[in-house]
């Protein structure tokens, strides 16, 4: 099985070209670091006509996902490199509903969808958080700063507290046109970058007046830039193609 290996801000992943069936235990043997090829996910894009893709996205332990920001990013740049799509801007068909990207230059910019932030925090595991929904499910945590974040611990005590787990952002405010986070990311754990887990972020800080519209967020990975239009989230940011390889399965 042909296989591409890509990345976006360090949130790596297994590229297939689709239509093909795969498992979850197929997912997880291609995720181990050791003993497969290692990703925080496998992504499946298979071409619908000339101006729509399909993305399909599992997590590293096997569980499918609605939708994945950084692997959008990575699935549309893998698109127009494989001729895929006639255009460098056209529509990514997700389990979330249909999404739009534009494969630029320098940058790929991918629409997140209607995100959802929740009027009032709750508390889980003793922390107040904020639920925010970007197609996927996500919470939302304030610190001081996250270098002494507690993601390790504090990161699957959240997920854990929801049936179907959840995505746990820890965020600092550095100004109104710069966040910083880190992300526990559900089925997988942390991450170096999560592009939902931004946008959410960016859209729980502008609830609270601490951000705009436009903000860079910084993870350990790299810088994203979200632009949150209304109630619909879109981010843009960088995505590399690592190498190709044969799975023997």
């Amino acid at each position: 099985m042909r296989f591409t290996k890509m990345e976006g801000l360090g949130n790596d992943f297994v590229v297939l070209q689709g239509p093909r069936p795969i498992g979850a235990e197929d997912v997880k043997r291609l995720c181990d670091r050791r003993r497969g090829v290692g990703a925080d996910g496998v992504l499946v894009v298979s071409p619908i006509d000339a101006k729509r893709i399909r993305m399909q996205y599992w997590n590293a332990d096997g569980s499918p996902a609605e939708l994945c920001g950084n692997g959008m990013r990575c699935a549309a740049a893998f698109a127009v490199d494989r001729a895929l799509v006639e255009a460098s801007e056209f529509t990514v068909e997700t389990a979330a509903g249909p999404r739009e990207a534009r494969v630029g230059e320098d940058a790929i910019t991918v629409e997140l969808g209607t995100v959802r932030v929740a009027t009032e925090k709750r508390r889980v595991s003793g922390k107040m958080v904020r639920e925010v929904t970007v197609g996927n499910p996500h919470v939302v945590l304030q610190v001081p700063g996250i270098c002494e974040a507690a993601v390790a611990t504090l990161g699957p005590s959240i997920e854990a507290a929801f049936e179907d787990g959840v995505n746990v952002e820890f965020l600092s405010v550095r100004s109104p046109g710069l966040l910083e986070l880190r992300v526990w990311e559900r089925g997988v754990g942390e991450t170096l970058a999560c592009g939902t887990g931004a946008a959410a972020a960016a859209a729980a800080a502008r609830v609270e007046g601490l951000a705009g519209s436009e903000t860079m967020v910084r993870l350990p990975g790299g810088d994203l830039n979200v632009l949150l239009d209304g109630d619909r989230a879109w981010i843009s940011g960088p995505a590399a193609f690592v190498y190709e390889g044969e799975w023997r399965d």
